[in-house]
């Protein structure tokens, strides 16, 4: 393959927020409340429960909703508190997820964990939300702009400067990084400016399964199949803002 990817796709999302709550005890009995309307929403669920047991984790409710039903979520936060579960899963976008925040502390759920993936990023944003429900939510994302590790301060500073003091979100940080993977992938291939495009390809494709980039989103390295192989990266909101996990 001549493709490789610098993101998770949706499914190793939900694989690797299975992973992550493991193996860093954060609950033992979870619960989902999805869109089963949308791909990228079902898709996490779906890798989520199939990876739940083989991390410890038990799936009491693994609840459904639909683009047509994304306003009224009663029925399956009661049989979500119903079940015992002491973490609710939720990979939808921050939009519906501020809904569901708003109905879970108002039917007395404050106390169950919440945990997101990339599609919670963006909640503290959402008009007329109030932001303390998100407060000690738990979302995987690969990068934050809040986050106080050096790296990112540095990259959000250049970027801000070169764009207006537009905020960069992970998918700059992502590119950020497909630049600087092409570079070692480059170097390691020893391209030189008069070769073929067809040989430059081939050989940056060999290389790419050689190198390990320490970037922005995290340390990464290829698989064969053109897939990124990194460590999750979670933040839990504190205080309105995001601060990354150990």
């Amino acid at each position: 393959s001549n493709e490789f990817r610098m993101c998770f796709t949706d499914p190793a999302q939900g694989t690797k927020s299975a992973e992550f709550i493991g193996k860093h005890k954060l609950a033992t009995k979870v619960a989902v409340l999805y869109d089963s309307s949308a791909d990228y929403n079902s898709g996490v669920n779906d890798a989520f429960v199939a990876a739940a047991e083989d991390n410890g984790l038990e799936v009491v409710a693994d609840e459904a909703y639909t683009a047509d039903s994304n306003t009224d979520f009663s029925v399956q936060l009661k049989k979500i508190k119903d079940s015992g579960a002491e973490l609710l899963f939720l990979p939808n976008y921050y939009s519906d997820n501020a809904l569901i925040l708003q109905q879970a502390h108002d039917a007395g759920m404050d106390d169950m964990k919440k945990f997101g993936v990339d599609g919670m990023d963006g909640i503290l944003g959402v008009e007329n939300f109030d932001t303390s429900l998100a407060e000690g939510v738990m979302l995987l994302t690969p990068f934050s702009a809040t986050s106080d590790d050096e790296k990112s301060k540095a990259f959000v500073d250049a970027y801000e400067a070169a764009n207006k003091d537009e905020v960069p979100n992970q998918f700059a940080a992502d590119a950020y990084d497909v630049i600087y993977a092409m570079q070692l992938a480059a170097n390691d291939a020893g391209i030189t400016p008069d070769m073929s495009n067809e040989d430059i390809s081939a050989a940056m494709s060999a290389s790419m399964l050689n190198i390990e980039l320490d970037g922005l989103t995290g340390k990464a390295k290829w698989t064969e199949d053109g897939e990124c192989d990194k460590e999750p990266k979670a933040f839990e909101i504190k205080d309105g803002a995001y601060v990354e996990m150990q």
